[in-house]
């Protein structure tokens, strides 16, 4: 129970008294009728709440339930309670009699439901809206380490429930839960100072009224537990009387919301002539002139005066009330206050409306109205619920089908000076009904924080992850504790904590710190890269190899080693490996449209031709030298080498037509092979033509290779059959390592590899049947003869 008389809570009876006065003295609301009012003090207690209600009902201070003994005026409505806890069980008992009942303070959401409280009606939003907007402003300052207290009823529950799912839902834990009351014992509350004490959380959310936490506070002071930063719901009034000065300050920085209020013209004057000699009944007015006063009324029959505590130790009722004293009524914030006002002219509109009712007009069985001699509460409640209430002010309130009113509150930060004095400074405002995301403005600025903080205080488990870094749940801590893991290749994020890495689009890439994506850089086998540069050069020097061979060739096309073994033969081998050397430059630079059509087909057509020349002339060997055994003819015409080669490269020739008939070759951009670049090559159309391509010309060297084999010990001292052999040889095992060298490479590397086993196939031909020759012809000319080149026997059959 609560002893003391706190100036704050009498604040909300006068804004009911003045609410009362303006409108028995406004002519066009009510005339002719006089509202009065009887005033029950529940004194924080569902008990005397409650008795308060049965009283109202019953007529009488020891209430019947059921009866009532009352006479007219008949009371038309209750303006009451402050707290939630209190509203509860006066609902339910007004419901039951249709009672119009307009709280000024209770915010719980149960009390929007119609079914169980009918007669419910408040000025002020409900919670339903205050546990998304304290979530959210908590998650804008960035805190996921945060601990509650709660009012120990049921009030106090429900709201842990709603805030702690918010909480979470803005990725936020609550640590602890403790829940207090006025009445708890002093251990009990002890035991709660050291759990605060304990937490390594610096904010913490306060759901309950200002009465219990008024207790907390002087325990959290006594035992030194501070540099807290609390969180206030509405069920919070700033009643800076209830708390110790000490107690008080340590609420320096405090941030909460409440109910958005309107103005009260012409207040604060009649604060300022209250009058408790006029009103000898008002024991209120009484309380109050002794705490402004420092003074004590006289008691009836009392003959001795009190102990002097100053001037004026009697209190007369002819003190003059300064802004000093009017101050006591901590006018900064008028948010119950105002609401309080506000259900008076609720009242009184439904009132008029029902009076100024036309008989056969009315809402009521048969048009009927009512009289204000016979005016019954469930009438009243009919026309409250329907009330359109507007201020003297202009500001308007209208009750929903649930009895409440449009959702507004302003968020508010408790700065407390040097001198003792408090300023409430509106620092943002939460306004449901704006776009997702944007319902709560703040100017942290604005903001002055308890001596512990110069900027926005951390509240978190452990720090943020960077830019660049995702969050990863620690095994059997809560969500809030994380460990910071570099986003994956290709991925990024470019906010802080962030729960999960992003790919960046297919033509971007993540940067080296992985917090942006950057355009991916075109990917090619260029003239400028130095890959392509050396190749470049490798091609040129081999052709220009091949070109002084065959200048070597024609100077020596005479000699009997360059007549060998088919000269003609040897000049088609000779440009098409001047060519197969050339080839490589079409896979170099910018692909385009008519350099994919000619990249593989040229390189297949060429090759088939090098390959099958050395086909014909690995047989013109097998074939000269067969014709040496004694009775065997000649059994190859001088034109079977050019068919040999002509029917061989045919066959390529058609499937590389083929090839670009149905399916040609084009230029594309490919965003998957690589993640970094993005790949601009050739499309090679159905991949069975590359493999027929290339499978082919496999049949072609291993044909060529079987053959060479099998000759390779023919007699003579220049045996070509063993050059042929050993150039097949190098031929067909750069092309076997190729396979799978090109299945693991993408974009330029994979042509790299290819122009690579072209430039060494080639060259291995080049080398191992043109340079030894090329050595004789330069270095050894003398070995440059028939007797050199002839096997003996062959010699000596052309001697008889």
């Amino acid at each position: 129970m609560v002893k003391s008389f706190h100036i704050r809570y009498y604040r909300d009876v006068l804004a009911m008294v003045y609410a009362v006065e303006e409108i028995n003295n406004t002519p066009d609301l009510l005339p002719n009728i006089t509202l009065g009012f009887r005033i029950f003090d529940s004194c924080m207690s569902e008990v005397k709440a409650i008795h308060g209600v049965l009283t109202l009902l019953s007529g009488t201070w020891d209430p019947t339930p059921g009866y009532s003994c009352q006479r007219q005026p008949f009371v038309a409505g209750v303006v009451g309670e402050l707290m939630s806890s209190l509203s509860l069980p006066m609902a339910r008992i007004l419901g039951i009699y249709h009672f119009p009942q307009i709280s000024y303070g209770s915010v719980i959401a149960t009390l929007s439901d119609k079914r169980q409280f009918p007669s419910f009606l408040r000025t002020i939003p409900g919670n339903a809206f205050q546990n998304v907007a304290l979530p959210r402003l908590i998650g804008l300052f960035g805190w996921t380490w945060v601990g509650m207290i709660i009012s120990d009823d049921d009030v106090g529950e429900q709201g842990r429930r709603d805030l702690e799912a918010g909480i979470k839902e803005q990725g936020g834990c609550v640590v602890f839960t403790q829940k207090i009351h006025l009445l708890y014992p002093r251990d009990k509350l002890l035991l709660m100072a050291e759990v605060i004490r304990a937490s390594t959380v610096n904010v913490i959310v306060v759901q309950s009224p200002e009465v219990h936490v008024a207790v907390l506070m002087e325990v959290l002071l006594e035992q030194k537990v501070t540099g807290k930063v609390f969180i206030f719901s509405v069920s919070f009034i700033i009643t800076p009387g209830l708390f110790s000065r000490a107690a008080w300050r340590m609420l320096n920085g405090t941030i909460g919301i409440a109910a958005s209020t309107g103005n009260m013209p012409g207040f604060k004057d009649f604060l300022r002539r209250l009058d408790p000699s006029g009103a000898p009944r008002d024991n209120m007015a009484r309380l109050f002139w002794e705490k402004a006063f420092q003074c004590r009324w006289r008691m009836r029959n009392e003959t001795e005066l009190p102990p002097a505590r100053g001037p004026q130790a009697v209190c007369s009722g002819r003190e003059v009330l300064s802004e000093g004293h009017v101050s006591l009524f901590e006018l900064y914030d008028l948010t119950s206050t105002y609401h309080t006002y506000a259900a008076v002219y609720a009242f009184a509109s439904a009132l008029n409306k029902l009076l100024s009712c036309q008989p056969g007009e009315g809402p009521f069985l048969n048009g009927s109205c009512t009289s204000a001699e016979a005016v019954q509460p469930w009438q009243v409640l009919h026309y409250v619920k329907g009330a359109h209430v507007k201020l003297k002010t202009g500001e308007e309130i209208v009750f929903d089908e649930n009895g409440d009113v449009a959702a507004a509150y302003d968020i508010i930060n408790v700065q407390i000076f040097q001198d003792d004095s408090t300023e409430l400074v509106k620092v943002g405002k939460f306004d449901p009904w704006a776009p997702r995301g944007h319902e709560v403005t703040i100017n942290k600025s604005a903001i002055l924080w308890n001596s512990g903080y110069s900027q926005v205080p951390r509240s978190v488990c452990n720090d943020g992850c960077l830019p660049g870094y995702r969050k990863a749940s620690k095994e059997g801590e809560p969500a809030c504790c994380f460990d910071c893991v570099a986003c994956s290749s290709g991925e990024f994020s470019n906010e802080t904590d962030a729960s999960d890495c992003f790919k960046c689009p297919d033509t971007h890439w993540p940067n080296e710190k992985r917090d942006a994506c950057i355009p991916k850089q075109i990917e090619f086998l260029s003239y400028g890269d130095p890959l392509g540069l050396t190749l470049t050069a490798f091609a040129t020097f081999f052709t220009l190899l091949t070109t002084s061979v065959v200048c070597v060739f024609i100077k020596h096309r005479s000699t009997p080693i360059v007549k060998a073994n088919n000269r003609e033969l040897s000049f088609v081998l000779l440009l098409a490996l001047m060519l197969c050397f050339l080839c490589p430059l079409v896979f170099i630079g910018r692909p385009g449209r008519l350099t994919c059509l000619l990249r593989q087909t040229l390189f297949g057509a060429v090759f088939s031709i090098s390959i099958s020349s050395v086909l014909a002339k690995t047989i013109i060997v097998v074939s000269a030298f067969k014709s040496t055994v004694p009775g065997t003819k000649r059994w190859l015409g001088n034109r079977t080498p050019a068919w040999i080669v002509l029917s061989c490269t045919l066959v390529q020739v058609l499937i590389c037509a083929l090839w670009l008939l149905t399916s040609p070759p084009y230029p594309v951009l490919n965003r998957t092979s690589s993640q970094a670049n993005i790949i601009l090559e050739c499309n090679e159309g159905e991949g069975v033509f590359f493999y027929c391509m290339m499978g082919y010309m496999g049949l072609l060297a291993m044909v060529s290779f079987v053959v060479a084999f099998l000759s390779r010990n023919l007699p003579g001292r220049y045996n070509e059959a063993k050059l042929i052999t050993f150039s097949l040889l190098v031929f067909v095992s750069v092309w076997i390592s190729f396979i799978p060298a090109h299945l693991s490479t993408r974009g330029k590397y994979m042509l790299a590899v290819e122009v690579f086993a072209i430039l060494c196939s080639s060259a291995g031909l080049l080398c191992c049947i043109f340079l030894p020759k090329c050595y004789v012809i330069l270095i050894r000319p003398e070995q440059n003869t028939r007797k050199h080149l002839v096997p003996r026997g062959r010699l000596n059959e052309m001697a008889h």
